[in-house]
């Protein structure tokens, strides 16, 4: 499976802005400078979470985007399906029942095997990635990174 390079951009500023001292809204620029990321396309992922209900978005000189919800309260696959959606990668074409090996429909009255392992790895994937939230996430970046993030954001805005 492969997702699309906005899944980590979320990921990673969600990240940030659950890092920020309590009430801090981080402005889209300093999120994009802090990874070298293009703004206006930054802004578009941003504004996902927003309608996700996973940001709150505050105009004006002092705005800038904060968690909507305490960080133990937004999981990885929430952030995942605000920018990818929730559909399950795998689309099964049913071309079992195609060519010169085509099943006979009375074969294919259930899902073929692979359709159904296929789902079943996307069901396993999405509660694996439901188990682990903001929180969590933070408390796993090393305490001299979250101290330079939190002296940074003080000083960037």
């Amino acid at each position: 499976m492969k997702l699309p390079e906005g899944v980590e951009w979320a990921l990673h500023c969600a990240l940030l802005i659950a890092e920020a001292p309590d009430g801090m809204a981080l402005p889209r620029r300093v999120l994009a400078e802090h990874h070298e990321l293009p703004e206006a396309y930054l802004a578009k992922h941003l504004q996902a979470l927003v309608r996700a209900g996973l940001l709150q978005a505050t105009p004006g000189p002092s705005g800038g985007f904060r968690l909507a919800r305490p960080a133990s309260q937004i999981s990885a696959l929430d952030i995942i399906e605000a920018i990818d959606g929730a559909a399950n990668p795998f689309v099964c074409r049913e071309i079992r029942q195609c060519g010169t090996g085509a099943a006979r429909p009375e074969e294919c009255l259930r899902p073929c095997a692979i359709a159904a392992v296929m789902a079943q790895a996307h069901q396993a994937w999405q509660e694996s990635l439901r188990t682990v939230t903001l929180d969590q996430l933070v408390h796993r970046i090393p305490q001299t990174v979250r101290k330079r993030n939190r002296v940074k954001f003080s000083t960037d805005r």
